[in-house]
């Protein structure tokens, strides 16, 4: 398959995380444990996951839109503002129960010391919804990409892959899980 992302239209469909860091210097141990103090200088963000994949296919010139779950907290909402501002189209649904997955990265000497994760799975109810949205998405998408980290957003991956196969879409799949029963025949 020969495809160029220059202006094409991708759909991609996951987990998003945000990526937090805090960078810092060490001068000292902890008097309460054996552990580094990081005297913390600058704070980064960056999307993560399945909004890294849509931020790497936008940086190549596609136009992306973003399909997933996020809380309804400041992580969704600063993960939203980043994917905006990396040009990306975004259509996240927001679940009350879910805290948006965080992943926090502290660095002294330029060596990760330590990553915090803060992750729950969304309900039944917010990803039904989201696969209602994929399959309206479908007819304005050139490819669909699937990118699975195992935090519960893809659950109905096959049912997703058979609605892309037979809208005729290609599909470019990542997933966590063994994919089985998929019934529509393969375009790609």
């Amino acid at each position: 398959m020969n495809f160029v992302f220059e202006n094409a239209r991708v759909l991609v469909v996951g987990d998003v995380m945000l990526d937090r860091y805090w960078f810092g210097e060490v001068s000292r141990i902890s008097p309460e444990a054996p552990v580094p103090v990081v005297h913390v200088g600058r704070t980064e963000e960056r999307p993560g996951g399945a909004a890294n994949v849509a931020r790497n296919a936008a940086a190549l010139g596609a136009k992306v839109s973003l399909l997933s779950v996020v809380g309804e907290d400041e992580a969704g909402r600063s993960l939203e503002r980043l994917m905006t501002e990396e040009k990306v189209s975004v259509v996240l649904h927001r679940d009350a129960e879910l805290d948006t997955t965080i992943k926090l990265r502290v660095i002294g000497r330029q060596q990760q010391l330590l990553r915090i994760d803060f992750e729950t799975s969304p309900s039944h109810e917010v990803l039904n919804n989201k696969l209602a949205d994929f399959e309206r998405m479908l007819k304005d998408t050139d490819v669909v990409v699937l990118s699975d980290y195992g935090k519960g957003g893809l659950s109905h991956i096959v049912r997703m892959i058979e609605l892309a196969r037979q809208a005729g879409k290609p599909v470019l799949a990542d997933p966590k899980v063994r994919i089985t029963h998929v019934t529509a025949t393969p375009h790609c």
